[in-house]
């Protein structure tokens, strides 16, 4: 954590970075180009970045870093980052900063250590954005930019709670265009590579598919989304879409995904991917989340639902989970108690069970089943009726 929740950056006349530079002898900064004066920073949003090239999680966050510095250049913020060394030797000071389009400090551990205690580094990476007034920092600088990228600038708590009430927003729902674009994207594509406007998709219901080709249950539950997928590309006309937002490691397990795929993606090299899994907080995958015709989420659970009920599981909303209940009790109230299988030396119990496979037609159940627990024996309702008839 860069700084604590409640901590807010301050600088009184004389105890600010310029003096504890100058105190230490410093009257430059690094750059890869040469020395820079300290008059360079003046005027400009400073963030002090604390790191080291022995540091995997900070090796795996400076190109993310960089990405956002370059970006915010282009936008013309006057940001300058500078990078305080948390390395053991000069050679591996020099080896990290390579990788860094911004300034460093000189490599000192009795300057490390004074801009350590001042601004209250606990763990590395850090980033530490420092104001001339008053301003609260946001309280995981570093999640902030892993979870929204530039958009995180200018860092603060007003700016995270922009960003969450904007998250909120599209959670919630009502332009599907907002969710699912990014900058200069406003389409989604096939496996073959063709691109559909998101637009075109307005007043369908989407379900947003979460996974990776990595996961088994990922691949187990797509078997039967894809079957469910095409009985209702059939029984509503075309109303209904998939969007796989894919969690692969990388962009071969993701073509090797939608190669077995019938329905559409986010690209693989979109942000939108990793800010669709915050949005919907996708702790597990697989997930389905389902956006209605209106544009509004109506399902963040909709695998339970598939798993359960299928295609009639359509159009996922509340009601209709409460209609296939009420049918399923009806259907249950219809059969027996208790039956007799001529082939069957116990008594049956009607039971229910979320899947089975009946012992006497070796076909897959689900729901309703006539029951042996001392046995495991397990016979459809069908079943069991077309042997008392024979």
């Amino acid at each position: 954590m860069a700084v604590t929740a409640d901590y807010q950056v301050q600088f009184p006349e004389n105890d600010d970075i310029y003096s504890i530079l100058a105190a230490e002898g410093i009257e430059f900064l690094l750059s890869h180009s040469g020395e820079v004066p300290l008059e360079y920073i003046h005027g400009k949003t400073i963030c002090l970045f604390f790191s080291a090239n022995w540091c995997r999680p900070c090796k795996d966050f400076t190109p993310e870093l960089v990405k956002l510095y370059e970006s915010l250049q282009k936008r013309g913020e006057e940001l300058e980052i500078i990078f305080v060394s948390f390395d053991h030797d000069m050679t591996l000071f020099y080896e990290h900063f390579w990788s860094m389009p911004w300034l460093a400090v000189p490599f000192s551990l009795s300057l490390r250590n004074k801009l350590t205690d001042k601004y209250r580094v606990a763990r590395i990476p850090s980033l530490v954005p420092l104001y001339p007034d008053e301003i609260s920092v946001a309280d995981d600088v570093i999640g902030l930019i892993e979870d929204y990228g530039p958009e995180a600038f200018p860092f603060t708590k007003k700016r995270k709670e922009e960003l969450k009430a904007i998250d909120e927003s599209k959670r919630v729902g009502g332009q599907l265009e907002k969710l699912l674009t990014h900058e200069t994207r406003s389409y989604v594509v096939s496996r073959n590579g063709s691109k559909v406007l998101v637009s075109d998709l307005v007043g369908k219901t989407i379900g947003l598919y979460f996974g990776a080709h990595w996961c088994p249950p990922f691949r187990s539950f797509t078997s039967q989304l894809i079957d469910v997928y095409n009985e209702l590309t059939i029984s509503t006309k075309g109303s209904f879409e998939v969007i796989l937002v894919s969690t692969d490691r990388d962009a071969r397990e993701f073509n090797i995904n939608m190669t077995n795929m019938p329905w559409l993606a986010i690209p693989y090299e979109d942000r939108t991917r990793q800010d669709l899994c915050r949005i919907f907080n996708i702790k597990l995958i697989p997930a389905l989340v389902i956006i209605g015709p209106e544009e509004k989420t109506v399902c963040t659970n909709a695998r339970e639902m598939v798993s359960l009920y299928g295609s009639r599981s359509y159009p996922f909303t509340e009601s209709r989970v409460a209609e296939l209940e009420a049918c399923l009790k009806k259907e249950g109230d219809s059969f027996p108690r208790k039956v007799k299988d001529k082939k069957h030396e116990h008594e049956l119990k009607l039971d229910m069970a979320k899947g089975y496979v009946c012992d006497f037609c070796k076909k897959q159940g689900k729901f309703w089943a006539f029951s042996c627990d001392a046995c495991d024996y397990d016979l459809h309702p069908t079943c069991v009726e077309e042997q008392e008839e024979q």
